[in-house]
């Protein structure tokens, strides 16, 4: 039986022989510096050269209601609409609130699970971005009780 460590180990060798003969997927390295740095979700939304957020009820947010610790806060994103290019989770009240960043093609299920960082009580957006340029989006109140604002 491996333990984690040589799992990981051999993982990052595996990624590092891919990335050497470039058949790593080009967007897994890709990173946009700016849409990170954003101080508003227009302004993230902006920087990855996205439309107008539209609400959806095909796009799901799933994520506690009150959140003990907003360090590691669970959130879920997912869809069953077809022609999903990007899934970004957004917290409105952080400083940065661009979170996660999820390239899809068709190959990948636009189903996402992981934790985000929360300094106070805010909406957490989840946005479907489409091959046709649309951005549908779901968000969900979620309350930070420990390490923020939370009321």
């Amino acid at each position: 039986m491996q333990t984690r460590r040589e799992t990981l180990h051999r993982s990052a060798v595996v990624a590092g022989l891919l990335a050497a003969t470039g058949l790593f997927p080009q967007f897994a390295l890709a990173y946009n510096k700016s849409a990170f740095d954003a101080k508003t979700m227009r302004d993230a939304l902006k920087a990855l050269g996205d439309g107008a957020l539209v609400e959806s009820k095909d796009v799901v947010i799933e994520g506690p209601d009150i959140a003990e610790n907003g360090a590691v806060v669970p959130v879920g994103a997912s869809t069953t609409l077809t022609g999903v290019r990007q899934i970004m989770m957004m917290v409105e009240k952080n400083p940065s609130p661009l979170a996660a960043v999820f390239n899809v093609n068709d190959s990948i299920e636009p189903n996402f699970k992981t934790r985000v960082k929360m300094g106070q009580t805010s909406d957490v957006y989840v946005v479907a971005v489409m091959a046709d340029g649309r951005a549908l989006f779901a968000k969900k109140e979620i309350k930070v009780t420990l390490g923020g604002c939370g009321g």
